[in-house]
């Protein structure tokens, strides 16, 4: 069933899990996340990002068509929407919510051009989540700029939006070097706004830091280089040589399949569905 995240995050708030967030970009990335959402009883929030999807639109009817098919609830995210015309775009291919990422700007620019997007947004029922802080791409916490509470709490006032994207230590891409999570941050954001919180940058944080952080307070949770990985590892563990190479999208899918369960178990959303 196709849901707005905003549902299945608020469910995840009251009750204490996390619904995990998943990078696709291709039918077959988006068939093994609900393989693994319908086997492990979870909900799931496919993430798109512009970057790596040529055409938006299609790909938007292929998360339409199976998320409704599906039995689990699923969501449809456009992920660090860049401009106001890409998040118009992917209200248009008929996502579910979009991910509105100012964090660079100036705090009075990120509150108007959020506030402005999620205007349009609300009036057709789409959810918006926002991001105040910087979760940096690079191998440590010298690209972030970690979420100041007081703001936290005007930024979702003014704007309204239905979720926030924190920065307490996670790091876009490759983690390198141990990571470090501001968990005190984490308790008074959790505390302190009215919203469920998202983090992204989950992929190298560790399992127990990110259960940890899930069970404290954040509902959403991003993952796409772990899931790619996954599905790398597949293909390199089987002989590919000859007639193997035939197989190689049933080794991807397996590979994201099996990394979106686990996944789902480090988030506590499995069985929630």
């Amino acid at each position: 069933m196709l849901v707005s995240m905003v549902k299945t995050m608020n469910e995840a708030k009251k009750a204490g899990y996390c619904v995990p967030a998943f990078g696709v970009g291709n039918e077959v990335n988006v068939r093994a996340v609900l393989d693994a959402a319908e086997a492990k009883r979870s909900p799931v929030i496919l993430l798109v990002m512009a970057m790596n999807t040529p055409d938006m639109q299609y790909l938007g009817r292929i998360c339409q068509d199976l998320g409704v098919r599906a039995g689990v609830p699923v969501s449809v995210i456009l992920d660090h929407g860049a401009t106001y015309e890409e998040a118009i775009r992917a209200i248009q291919a008929g996502f579910t919510d979009i991910m509105i990422d100012r964090s660079t700007l100036p705090y009075e620019e990120n509150v108007a051009q959020v506030k402005e997007l999620v205007k349009a947004a609300h009036a057709i029922g789409v959810g918006v989540e926002g991001e105040l802080g910087h979760v940096g791409f690079g191998d440590n916490d010298a690209h972030n700029a970690f979420t100041v509470p007081s703001e936290a709490v005007d930024f979702v006032e003014r704007t309204g939006i239905d979720a926030l994207a924190v920065s307490i230590g996670t790091i876009h891409g490759a983690y390198k070097g141990e990571p470090n999570l501001q968990f005190g941050l984490l308790e008074e954001l959790a505390a302190k706004v009215s919203v469920p919180l998202a983090l992204h940058g989950g992929s190298g944080t560790g399992d127990d830091n990110l259960a940890q952080a899930c069970r404290m307070g954040i509902n959403k949770l991003n993952i796409a280089y772990d899931l790619y990985r996954g599905a790398i590892d597949a293909i390199q563990a089987v002989d590919c040589s000859g007639n193997g190479a035939y197989g190689l999208f049933a080794y991807i899918h397996d590979g994201i399949k099996k990394t979106a369960e686990h996944f789902m178990d480090v988030a506590g959303s499995t069985g929630r569905a």
